[in-house]
């Protein structure tokens, strides 16, 4: 029995979880306290009937009332509401979040929340835009204004996510610039204006959408041409192959760019794209816009805390190494947070194993690994980490916030095509997020069969929420489906085939290419050696050691016949009725005793005719191309006529005896032949066992090479690896030469003269200058302090310094020199990044000009007390 439910209309939006979102833009707009002038001037150049709804989402102080309505109000003639609970938006209207207060929107209607976040930390732009990302998703706009903090980029992130539109202020034009900055920097501002153009531009850009999403054209008539075109030239520029990514992706991607510079058709965009380099570059960025947030998909992060990792750390022997791979990385949330995950659960279950975990994180996008290096974030990661984490395993660094330490020499960081490059081998866990889903069906089996192969038995393989294994099932079992893990089976893939170039001169089986004959040059002689060949010199065959045939002369039809079933050039295969026994018998023996071995009186029968064939096996001796090889010669003898006179003197004496004597030889050679035929039957079944035997070396030598194949992969998957660390170590080293060019450049400038002592006050380093102070060489580094020759007027240098090593408080003296010169000498301890004393600082400040004019302006001071008591005197 069913029942029809009936609504009453009350003035409340439906709240219909399938009801679809509204037909016109909603604009979200972002700024902070200090941005209400941009907000006047953005609104006041908007028309009354744009068709468009905006949402300003502003930092207001939570202790007072909300006066922000009222003051927008005078700068447009829109209707400007401030938001209640559940509040539908409608078209040319602008909403204002209300104090004290977070907002999202779910299918056109705004929610408030009370916020969570204590005060201060509080980003309610990143959150209303990415509830406006989820809700509208490629429809969604965002735009950010004047303001101070990074309020404003990871919702910025997730509305380009969604193929969104995006933009942000001049940061010229604004009176705080530090919000739509960050955003561009980051890469993530489809348009920079001034705020007075902004709205022009966002409708021209609206309307260029409507117009052109106004001709519907097939995807296939569309990827006819222009597609495969922006595909060639992003190959040629960038070097990297687009043609694998899903079409409909690639091209929702590329009319954001041609709405962005309104241009209507595809092929007008080729040419712009041939035309301007830096839009290559763009659209380049634009296909490799990061979908990454730290712990994205939060419930299936604690899956893999409880189900997936405890297993992995269980078989990982005490202080070893656990090694994963981050495909995909983007700016490197997925693997920092890999890492965050690995400490707490193995601080959870095993604190004093001494486990660590090696990541490799990879991306296509360059700039992507370059800022993942930084490991800096905006505060909006508070959204996505918890206070525990962010105090735990993070570092306060300006407006935002760095990763720690031991976090971040987890990690390698390197470029890497995940479709072209060589994969990392003997991982236990491999994370790849949101990365297939852009790929075709095709490619998509393809790497997850590579991540099968690099993954080592019970692996663990970690994918997004929207992707699956599809039909590999035969490679990895679920450890949990709904969060999407996955455990490797233990079954290998079949090993890859391998291509070996083709040879230019065809061979026939069992005729290898080193005895292949060559074709001799046409003249009367060699014309006239065939004839002799085919006509006057009996018929001959040229076998290996084997009975493989090489070469036949003449015509050999009547003795050898191919043997039906697979092909087979043997000439034991091939002899015919009468000759196959005693042929053997002759090969055998020409072998052992390296001569020729004549057998006569042969019959071939081929049918109903019988033939008479002496037969001549030779082992070749020469020349030297032919040693080893044998030649077997067929040559026809006259069949003896028949002995009828034996029938006919039946009663002659003589002739019985004669009868009788030939029975003898008869039963002799059936008596023979029976004995042959059990020695060859004997020799058969040695020759099957030695078969078999050759067959067992033969599979093990193709077991042999498939090692060795897998071998060279690992060693070519090691390689990549070593070049990634080699790409993050040359990234260190580069880092480190600017800091140790700015400090030089630094010290230089302030021609302070420093010395660096450790905790014996043994010299560590010393700065230009130096020398003039102390006699020192760059072989003094190590020697002591107390050893040093100085200058200075300063014997309790060394007693002063190991009191500051003692209090940890500094000490400043002015001290002369040997030679009229004056220096300011301050010892302070030396503190690393941890806070730990390693040693003093010695720095000396000339002030020897400083001392002059005090001497001068004290011998002038004297000078005038001098006049003055001269005076009183008088």
């Amino acid at each position: 029995m069913t029942m029809k439910s009936k609504s009453k209309d009350n003035g409340s939006p439906a709240l219909n979880p399938e009801s679809t979102p509204p037909a016109f833009p909603i604009v979200g707009v972002g700024a902070s306290a200090g941005g209400l002038e941009a907000l006047e001037h953005f609104l006041r150049h908007v028309p009354e009937n744009s068709g468009l709804a905006f949402v300003i989402v502003q930092h207001l102080d939570p202790t007072h009332k909300g006066l922000l309505p009222e003051l927008l109000q005078r700068a447009t003639a829109m209707k400007v509401r401030q938001v209640r609970d559940r509040m539908p938006v409608e078209t040319n209207c602008v909403y204002v979040i209300p104090p004290n207060h977070d907002m999202s929107i779910l299918h056109g209607v705004l929610h408030l929340f009370k916020p969570a976040a204590p005060r201060g930390l509080r980003l309610p732009i990143d959150f209303f835009f990415r509830s406006l990302a989820e809700d509208q998703l490629e429809r969604s706009i965002g735009v950010i204004l004047s303001g101070m903090g990074s309020d404003g980029t990871l919702g910025i992130r997730a509305i380009k996510e969604k193929a969104g539109l995006a933009l942000a202020q001049d940061p010229a034009s604004a009176k705080f610039d530090s919000m739509p900055r960050n955003v561009i920097n980051a890469g993530l501002a489809d348009l920079v204006a001034p705020v007075e153009e902004l709205p022009a531009r966002l409708l021209d850009l609206i309307q260029h959408a409507r117009v052109a999403g106004s001709v519907v054209t097939p995807l296939e008539e569309k990827t006819q041409g222009g597609l495969e075109k922006i595909i060639l030239l992003l190959r040629t520029k960038t070097g990297h192959d687009f043609s694998l990514y899903k079409k409909n992706t690639l091209y929702r991607r590329i009319e954001r760019r041609m709405n962005i510079h309104q241009i209507d058709r595809i092929m007008t965009y080729v040419r712009f794209l041939q035309e301007n380099s830096q839009e290559a570059d763009l659209l380049f960025r634009e296909l490799l816009i990061g979908v990454t947030s730290f712990f994205r998909d939060p419930a299936a992060w604690e899956k893999l805390q409880a189900n997936a990792l405890p297993p992995l750390l269980k078989a990982c022997p005490e202080n070893g190494t656990l090694r994963a791979w981050s495909s995909g990385c983007s700016t490197g949330e997925e693997a920092y947070s890999l890492a965050i995950a690995f400490k707490e659960t193995v601080a959870k279950l095993a604190p004093e194993s001494g486990l660590k975990l090696r990541i490799f994180a990879t991306d296509l996008d360059k700039d992507a690994i370059d800022k993942a290096r930084q490991g800096l974030y905006p505060q909006g990661i508070g959204a996505d980490v918890s206070p525990e984490r962010l105090d735990r395993f993070f570092e306060q660094d300006g407006n935002g916030y760095r990763i720690g330490k031991e976090i971040r020499e987890m990690v390698t960081f390197a470029t890497q095509n995940v479709i072209m490059d060589s994969p990392f081998t003997k991982l236990d866990i491999i994370t790849c997020r949101n990365l297939l889903i852009y790929l075709t069906p095709e490619l998509q089996q393809r790497i997850i069969g590579l991540f099968h192969y690099s993954l080592k038995p019970e692996g663990v393989l970690f994918l997004g929420s929207s992707e699956a294994i599809n039909g590999s099932t035969d490679l990895f079992v679920p450890i949990d489906s709904k969060s999407r893990l996955f455990l490797r089976r233990g079954a290998t893939l079949p090993p890859p085939s391998i291509a070996f170039p083709a040879s230019s001169i065809p061979t026939l089986p069992g005729v290898t290419q080193e005895t292949t004959m060559l074709k001799p040059a046409v003249n009367i002689q060699s014309l006239a050696d065939q004839v002799l060949l085919q006509r006057f010199s009996p018929p001959a065959v040229l076998v290996n050691s084997k009975g493989d045939i090489l070469y036949i002369s003449g015509r050999t039809g009547k003795y050898l016949e191919p043997a039906a079933g697979k092909v087979n050039w043997n000439i034991h295969a091939m002899a015919r009725e009468g000759l196959r026994f005693d042929l053997g018998t002759a090969f055998s023996q020409a072998l052992r005793q390296k001569k020729a071995v004549v057998v006569k009186g042969l019959t071939v029968t081929d049918g109903e005719t019988a033939q008479c064939v002496d037969l001549t096996v030779q082992e070749l001796q020469d020349p030297e191309s032919l040693r080893g090889m044998v030649m077997i010669i067929f040559t026809d003898v006259p069949t003896p006529p028949k002995q009828k006179a034996i029938r006919r003197s039946k009663s002659g004496a003589a002739g019985n005896a004669r009868a009788m004597e030939l029975e003898q030889e008869l039963q002799r050679c059936r008596d023979e032949l029976r004995t042959t035929r059990e020695e060859m039957q004997a020799s058969q079944e040695e020759l099957k066992s030695f078969n078999e035997e050759m067959q067992s070396t033969n599979e093990e030598l193709q077991s042999t090479n498939e090692e060795l194949t897998t071998s060279r992969e690992e060693m070519q998957s090691l390689n990549e690896e070593l070049q990634t660390v080699n790409a993050e170590q040359q990234s260190k080293m580069d880092e480190l030469a600017r800091v140790n060019d700015d400090m030089r450049n630094l010290l230089n400038s302030t021609e302070i003269v420093t010395i660096f002592l450790d905790n014996d006050l043994h010299v560590r380093r010393f700065t230009p200058g130096a020398n003039k102070i102390f006699k020192l060489i760059p072989g003094d580094v190590g020697r002591p302090l107390s050893d040093l020759v100085s200058d200075l007027v300063y014997p309790e240098m060394t007693e002063q310094a190991l009191e500051v090593l003692r209090t940890l408080a500094f000490s400043e003296k002015q001290v002369s020199t040997t030679d009229g010169r004056w220096y300011a000498v301050r010892i302070m301890p030396y503190r690393t990044m941890n806070d730990v004393i390693a040693g003093l600082v010695i720095t000396f400040t000339n002030i020897t000009s400083a001392k002059a004019l005090e001497r001068e302006l004290r011998e002038e001071n004297d000078r005038l007390k001098l006049r003055l008591g001269e005076g009183e005197s008088s």
